[in-house]
């Protein structure tokens, strides 16, 4: 059963491990966890439902309050802060749940009619309030598109797959692996999050390198728009004027729904391993680490945590006494105290991986890279989708955690992660309160790379007080992120908690043409209003 206050499964919990508790404790203090609000108590503050459907349209429409608040809030710190306090403010008046393209299409053509507010809903893992209702006083409807989860259609000569808008991650791959395929898409939210939803939201997978970020793999399919259905033709290439495709990826759902999602697939491959190598300091970690991608290494992904992120990994790795041993051996070797990890997966024909390999190798060993093998790779692949799961232990503890990432180029990278460390790790200094900061460089181009920073901060004595920090951190930072060259989402996408930070991206005229696009295809702003732009 899924967690209605929080991430994924409720039978699953990511333990933290003793030696981890007592490291945080020395860095930011004990927590003193805040009291949750139950599921009952939220049920009933939940108003009636000011939606009324027609005959045709009941049976797809569940106004129940569990419903409801179930499909209020997404994943981002205040998201969870609203629901574990129980404060939720504002509940969608209804859940549709279509099974058909022609489903969405009659709730279109309904939500213009009677001017409801239309929610599209993948798998609820937005961290950016892409899916949180808004009180502009009309009806609210989100549409969960998890019906419409099927791969629908597999043309193994051309290697197109097209699935169902609402197919989660391990379906995707579950289905295309029976018959031999693979997407290759794994963000982190690969457990819930939907392949529509990574085509509304432009979201990169950890194995990027090879397979692309998910405008590579997007080579069209079908939307539902208020005026009628939108075809994307899958052709290779064209010069025909501007792709249709980029107006659908990261539109969040302003220009219609998606409903059907062709992706260009991949044959599994023979082989695949992820490895690790520790650098003596983060100048020569960083330089590997472009070395290895300008030189068009073929590695599927590639990950490099600075020297408080490796720290802090290894303290909440557990197995003291082996990690012990690891450290012993990594001092003996040249990389000790501000030592930094990188992970890179190969994948592919056993001739590729094991020539990608020796080059990695190579590479790394001209920085003075100390190779580990594959044991510490294998168990991050592991764990590569659990990490989410660390906000409930942590919150347990009576500590928050969030994230902010970005991206931009190689020139400007030390300094834009600087920037932003120093500006979290001192953000709540007036409040006698520190911040555990640490980050790592997570997808990797010949131009630059993205950055992703997490930080770890006791809650306060309230809600109120806990969610006033996070706003202090994240806007502070996220306007510190803009007015530095770096990109507001490199892969979490805009949503309503972004869009004061995108003109500054976009420019004036830049902001005109998005404006322009949503207003073209949805005049009177009834799909998912003040999400990507006001």
């Amino acid at each position: 059963m899924r967690r209605w206050n929080g991430w994924g499964d409720e039978g699953f919990n990511l333990a933290m491990p003793e030696q981890g508790q007592d490291f945080l404790a020395a860095r930011i203090g004990n927590g003193r966890p805040l009291a949750d609000a139950t599921l009952e108590s939220v049920c009933a503050k939940v108003p009636e439902s000011r939606l009324n459907p027609p005959a045709e349209l009941e049976p797809l429409i569940d106004t129940a309050p569990e419903a409801r608040v179930r499909h209020a809030r997404g994943q981002s710190l205040a998201d969870w802060l609203a629901m574990r306090s129980g404060e939720f403010g504002v509940f969608p008046d209804g859940v549709a749940l279509p099974t058909t393209s022609d489903d969405v299409q009659t709730l279109l053509a309904w939500a213009a009619d009677q001017s409801i507010h239309l929610i599209p809903y993948g798998g609820g893992t937005s961290v950016a309030g892409h899916i949180n209702p808004l009180d502009r006083g009309k009806p609210v409807l989100t549409v969960d598109m998890g019906k419409m989860n099927r791969l629908l259609d597999l043309d193994p000569e051309s290697q197109i797959a097209t699935f169902g808008a609402g197919t989660p991650g391990p379906l995707v791959e579950s289905q295309l692996r029976a018959h031999g395929y693979t997407l290759g898409h794994f963000p982190q939210s690969f457990e819930l999050s939907t392949v529509g939803g990574w085509v509304a939201s432009r979201s990169s997978g950890q194995q990027s390198l090879r397979y692309g970020r998910i405008e590579q793999l997007f080579a069209g399919g079908r939307v539902e728009i208020l005026q009628g259905t939108l075809t994307l033709p899958t052709i290779p290439a064209s010069s025909a004027g501007p792709d249709i495709r980029e107006m659908i990826l990261g539109s969040e759902g302003r220009i219609g729904l998606i409903t059907e999602v062709k992706v260009r697939v991949t044959p599994l491959p023979e082989h695949e391993s992820f490895h690790v190598v520790f650098f003596p300091d983060w100048e020569s970690a960083r330089t590997t680490s472009r070395r290895l991608v300008q030189n068009r290494t073929q590695l599927s992904m590639l990950r490099l945590s600075n020297a408080v992120e490796t720290e802090t990994q290894l303290a909440l790795a557990g197995h003291p006494k082996l990690i012990g041993m690891l450290e012993s051996f990594l001092s003996l070797r040249g990389a000790g105290t501000g030592k930094c990890m990188m992970t890179f997966g190969i994948t592919g024909t056993r001739r590729q991986t094991r020539n990608a390999l020796k080059e990695a190798r190579s590479i790394c060993k001209a920085q003075n890279g100390v190779y580990t093998g594959t044991r510490l790779g294998d168990k991050w692949a592991a764990k590569r989708f659990t990490m989410p799961y660390l906000r409930e232990a942590l919150w347990q503890m009576g500590y928050a955690v969030d994230t902010l990432e970005t991206a931009t180029d190689w020139d400007n990278a030390d300094n834009l992660l600087g920037l932003i460390e120093t500006n979290l790790r001192e953000g709540l200094n007036d409040q006698q309160e520190n911040t555990h900061v640490f980050t790592h460089l997570s997808h990797f181009y010949s131009q630059g790379c993205s950055i992703y920073t997490t930080y770890v901060f006791r809650v306060g004595d309230s809600y109120e007080e806990t969610l006033a920090r996070w706003q202090k951190l994240k806007t502070t930072t996220s306007e510190l992120i803009v007015n530095n060259r770096g990109t507001i989402s490199h892969q979490h996408g805009v949503g309503k908690d972004h869009a004061p930070y995108l003109p500054v991206e976009k420019g004036e005229l830049g902001m005109l043409a998005i404006r322009s696009l949503c207003s073209t295809f949805d005049p009177d702003a009834i799909l998912n209003p003040e999400t990507l732009v006001k």
